[in-house]
């Protein structure tokens, strides 16, 4: 009767890739119990803000651009030279006023005012997840300082 290794066509492991064998073990069971997620939580840093939602871009508050306005915060192009049709769109979080052309372009790349960097709403669910997470944990955070220092 044959070995199980020989009927499987597997060979042994090494003595020396044991360990390194059982670390791979434990790493698929992390990621398989769903450890993958809250390491990626706690220590990804990279991932970038997704885009604003469509919806909040669409219902963006639309105002004239007036001589007596402030400089838009993107292009600083002087409110003097106005052609009349130049709109300024308001940003519900923050409201900070910016022309359409210079905002909607920023909005469909990342989801953050460019000059305060207040979050709007994004169609991206796990990213709306995951800062409901981050608020979670600072809420705890503040809860149990609270707690131990009144």
């Amino acid at each position: 009767m044959t070995d199980y290794f020989t009927e499987m066509n597997f060979e042994p492991i090494d003595e020396n890739q044991v360990e390194a064998h059982q670390l791979m073990l434990m790493v698929r069971y992390l990621r398989q119990s769903g450890y993958d997620e809250l390491f990626d939580t706690q220590f990804n840093t990279e991932r970038l803000p997704p885009p604003a939602s469509k919806e909040l871009i669409k219902n963006l508050k639309s105002r004239s651009v007036t001589v007596h306005d402030e400089k838009c915060s993107i292009c600083l192009a002087p409110n003097e030279n106005l052609t009349g049709n130049e709109k300024f769109l308001t940003l519900p979080q923050c409201n900070h006023d910016f022309h359409a052309e210079c905002i909607l372009p920023w909005l469909e790349r990342t989801n953050t005012c460019p000059l305060c960097r207040t979050e709007m709403k994004t169609d991206d669910s796990e990213y709306e997840e995951q800062k409901k997470r981050k608020q979670r944990k600072q809420e705890n955070v503040e809860a149990i300082h609270n707690s131990m220092f009144g």
